[in-house]
């Protein structure tokens, strides 16, 4: 397999969720932007990697400073996180070879940790197909009526919840994204595509705190997180992780 390793982060959403006056990846997260917070956490797992950042048209909150890696373009983005993922694929075809694996995440997940990264770079290194971070499903799950009431309760085995990032080889993802869109399949993650064309991810358990910013209580909570991994990390208890503080907050 190709060493090669690509990083995609869509960037283009708006947010609207958090009703906020601007989009979430510039919302302050410990002092610094969302995405640049994304970015750091990205870096300090696999800073040699190739980063195509996808960002509206438009955007005018950008600021090339938060760009830690030294190897990285700008994709236009898109309506959709898979039209955003699929400008990156263009954007990168011609350097690219089919068995690069490339790593889409969600720049609303700046809790991921430098272990998890890693773990997951490993375990598809040699996977033909790819995978991505996920987590076992641990409360009881409800399937409502259509009414708001419970129409009932679904078994939670073998369910698991998709986290970012989500890695796949080059050749394969760009395939299966277009014929999933050419045959009406809703595309809600890169997985989703992927199984659409009859191969099966493999799932590589990642830890709970890698949230995804949504809501707006969820900024808060984030910012805890950060704080409770870096005093992990003070206490000798884990990998290293880019300092919630802001080892660029300058």
């Amino acid at each position: 397999m190709s060493a090669r390793l690509w990083l995609v982060v869509p960037a283009a959403g708006q947010g609207r969720r958090m009703g906020a006056d601007r989009p979430k990846q510039y919302l302050p997260l410990g002092g610094r932007p969302v995405l640049a917070r994304t970015l750091e956490r990205l870096f300090a797992a696999l800073p040699t990697s190739r980063l195509c950042l996808c960002l509206d048209p438009e955007d005018s909150y950008f600021d090339s400073s938060w760009v830690p890696f030294a190897d990285w373009r700008r994709a236009p983005g898109g309506g959709e996180r898979v039209d955003s993922v699929i400008a990156a694929l263009a954007a990168i075809a011609p350097d690219a070879a089919d068995d690069d694996l490339v790593l889409v995440h969600d720049v609303a997940r700046p809790c991921v940790t430098v272990d998890d990264l890693v773990r997951l770079v490993a375990a598809l290194a040699e996977d033909p197909v790819g995978g991505l971070l996920a987590a076992p499903v641990a409360d009881t799950m409800k399937r409502d009526d259509g009414t708001g009431r419970v129409g009932a309760t679904e078994s939670r085995e073998g369910l698991w919840h998709a986290l970012t990032p989500q890695g796949f080889r080059f050749g394969l993802l760009r395939r299966a994204l277009h014929e999933a869109l050419s045959r009406g399949v809703r595309v809600t993650d890169e997985a989703s595509a992927v199984e659409a064309v009859g191969q099966s991810p493999r799932l590589v358990a990642g830890r709970r705190d890698n949230l995804k910013i949504t809501h707006p209580e969820d900024l808060a909570l984030a910012e805890l997180v950060l704080f409770a991994q870096q005093q992990a990390v003070q206490a000798g208890s884990s990998t290293p992780e880019a300092s919630p503080t802001g080892a660029n907050s300058t």
